[in-house]
């Protein structure tokens, strides 16, 4: 049964870590850029956009679609990169340890 506690003990450590992880996501911040840094979005390691800044150069009617397209790509890019911040604070909270199929947060 030494093993089974040992077990348990590590089991708690990385729940302990996960908690961790979630309130630094919270915080965290990952920018997402396009048309050379014309748009700009922040988000948050939740996926939650916490800014959004468009170049005055582009506050025209007729940039409107252009800027649609680059508010898009933005997010995208912010989004990817939160994915690959949550990973990565994934693997250091489990210790590299394999995650059940389906896990996510």
């Amino acid at each position: 049964m030494k093993d089974l506690g040992e077990l348990m003990q590590q089991m708690q450590e990385v729940q302990q870590r996960m908690q961790r992880m979630q309130q630094e996501l919270e915080t965290a911040e990952v920018e997402g850029e396009a048309g050379g840094g014309l748009v700009r979005v922040v988000m948050n390691g939740k996926g939650e956009v916490r800014n959004v800044s468009i170049d005055a150069s582009l506050l025209k009617p007729e940039e409107k679609e252009i800027v649609e397209d680059l508010l898009v790509a933005a997010l995208g890019k912010a989004k990817e990169r939160m994915e690959e911040m949550v990973a990565e604070k994934m693997r250091e909270a489990t210790g590299g340890l394999p995650l059940p199929p389906g896990f996510s947060l």
